[in-house]
């Protein structure tokens, strides 16, 4: 077989005009035939979205050079797109793509300038994962919102709306059009590692209505919103990125709980939906992943629920779509139930010569990648990516961040913070009788690498308040020693204020509290992530949940705490008892105010 190079250059003088397309390009009609010109290898890699070192397409630094020759054998974003001609490359935090927005749209440019100077080149369509909440690749100054479970607790369509309208005309001014949000798994399992507060509760319906709505702003802004992940990852005690989930909800379950905010979705006009790497016997027994099965993506999500736009695998590189197949099988058997992109693969040059062996072998036919870079294309030219694939820096400027957007997000925030206990009316707090607060707690790292520490942002936003206030990072699991300097620093303040972070029957999160509880100092605390801390801890006064430990949904926090604003969300999921998880200790809808 030829080289990749060899077939490259052999085509390159071939109907160089295609580069760019303009209005045209939204008919069929147009694209097929451009599709008819295009070769093997230039249709194989519009199916990969890849992830690549670096902030700049051209000048990476040389650590991120490194990893890109390590894990994928070029040396940055433009030769991986000369190499491959891939359709996608997906932004991350971790992958150095994101430092701020004008560099984000610098890099964006140059991966277009990349891409569309190669033979009929195309525009690449950028993607990441900005959930919001503690899902987040773009950070300050971006506009960060709250998480979808903190929506969920707000409830209001129009807020959902305005978050996608909003963080999508941000990602589309630093040349981000493709989503990976919403989450539409319904959350029915307090114990799901990996989705939680990730979703928008545990009712199918408010979740259906709020994701419709998020998509619907998305889509209004010019960024393909994504639905993810079908056919539903609620109820699962296992994280697919490290095991391979089992969903056992019977046919007539899935319908009942999973499938209405995918429906709704759909109803919607969804661009996009991402598939699962759980395995659901009541859907296909075979024993694969839902990413791998015909059953689930051609015959459910295709024939039954009428979907034709982009099928989008979860990362390849995850262990629950690695656990039956090696990974040059698993790009071949994603296509052969339906996918159209193929996401992060670990290894894209097995990827990529997997489908090309595939098709010379004739497990794959060049007819079947051809509808899957039809639907690629039909949502390019959708997205106006044809007809103007750059972004400009006074676009960020009018964009990104502006007082406009940020004072929306903590109008919104305000919404979904939730009271869940309030003991003789300790909430609010006064200046004037609990002058001198402590702030101790758990402090992970920021989603996006630009915000926190959250006890240093629930003391610097007391304080503005009108309090002094004081922090004491203690940690996830507090040390005897943190906890006896929490329990003395105690002593010399007027109340406590405690950020909790997913606590458990064992945590040393619960011996931090109880011991603070018994200084006789009021102690307020405030479950930064999961609202199911609180049955872990009977015996705090007043107990607030955040449902992320973003600024946003701190400073909210600290205003509700202050009694600038009245507690308003209302639990999106119940929370049971921790000594009797068969029995609800707080229902869905549970939520306090204060009296005015």
């Amino acid at each position: 077989m030829p080289s990749r190079r060899t077939v490259l250059a052999a085509t390159a003088g071939v109907a160089a005009t295609l580069a760019v397309g303009g209005p045209a390009y939204a008919d069929d009609k147009k694209l097929r035939s451009l599709i008819s010109r295009m070769t093997l290898p230039e249709k194989v890699g519009q199916l990969f979205v890849m992830r690549v070192y670096g902030h700049s397409a051209t000048a990476p630094d040389q650590a991120d050079i490194d990893a890109n020759l390590k894990e994928i054998g070029v040396r940055n974003a433009a030769e991986l797109i000369a190499e491959y001609r891939v359709g996608g490359i997906i932004y991350f935090t971790w992958a150095h793509n994101t430092r701020d927005p004008q560099q984000i749209a610098d890099l964006s440019n140059g991966i277009q300038r990349a891409s569309l100077r190669q033979p009929r080149g195309l525009p690449v369509l950028v993607s990441t994962d900005q959930e919001h909440g503690i899902v987040c690749r773009v950070g300050e100054p971006a506009t960060l919102f709250p998480g979808a479970m903190a929506i969920g607790a707000g409830g209001s369509r129009t807020d959902a709306r305005s978050l996608g309208r909003i963080a999508g005309q941000e990602l589309r001014a630093i040349g981000v059009r493709q989503n990976y949000s919403p989450v539409a798994d319904v959350n029915v399992n307090p114990a799901n590692p990996v989705i939680g507060v990730r979703s928008f509760g545990s009712e199918p319906g408010a979740v259906a209505a709020l994701v419709a709505a998020e998509v619907t702003g998305y889509q209004r802004s010019g960024v393909a919103a994504t639905a993810k992940h079908f056919p539903g990852h609620g109820d699962t005690t296992v994280d697919s990125h490290t095991g391979f989930p089992v969903i056992t909800h019977s046919r007539e379950e899935w319908e009942e709980l999973d499938a209405g905010p995918f429906r709704a979705a759909i109803r919607a006009g969804i661009d996009s939906i991402m598939t699962a790497h759980i395995q659901f016997p009541a859907l296909d027994d075979s024993g694969d992943p839902a990413t791998l099965s015909r059953p689930i993506l051609t015959g459910i999500l295709r024939e039954e629920l009428g979907y034709d736009g982009v099928v989008v695998t979860d990362s390849l590189g995850m262990e629950g779509v690695r656990t039956k197949y090696g990974d040059d099988r698993v790009p071949v058997l994603a296509l052969k139930a339906g996918v159209d992109q193929l996401l992060n693969p670990p290894k894209l040059d097995v990827a990529w010569n997997a489908v090309i062996q595939a098709v010379e072998d004739g497990e794959l036919t060049e007819a079947r990648l051809d509808e899957s870079v039809l639907r690629i294309l039909r949502l390019k030219a959708k997205l106006g990516l044809f007809d103007a694939p750059y972004v400009s820096p006074g676009g960020v400027d009018r964009n990104v961040g502006t007082p406009a957007h940020l004072a929306a997000a903590d109008r919104i925030a305000e919404r979904t913070t939730t009271l869940l206990v309030n003991e003789g009316g300790l909430l609010p707090l006064s200046a004037g009788e609990h002058p001198r607060l402590l702030v101790v707690g758990a402090d992970p790292a920021s989603p996006s690498g630009t915000t926190g520490p959250p006890t240093a942002v629930l003391a610097a936003a007391l304080t503005e308040l009108g309090f002094s206030a004081t922090r004491l990072s203690t940690g996830t699991a507090p040390t005897s020693a943190a906890i006896s300097a929490a329990v003395a620093a105690a002593g010399e303040a007027d109340a406590v204020v405690v950020g909790t972070y997913n606590v458990t029957a064992s945590s040393t999160q619960k011996t931090l509290v109880q011991e603070l509880l018994a200084t006789g100092k009021p102690v307020v605390a405030v479950a930064t992530r999961n609202p199911y801390d609180v049955a872990q801890l009977p015996d705090v006064q007043a107990y607030l949940a955040s449902y992320s430990w973003t600024d946003v949904e701190l400073r909210a926090a600290a205003r509700v705490i202050a009694g600038r604003v009245r507690p308003r969300g209302k639990l999106p999921v119940p929370v049971q008892r921790a000594d009797d998880p068969a029995r609800v200790l707080y229902p869905v809808g549970h939520g306090l105010s204060y009296r005015t």
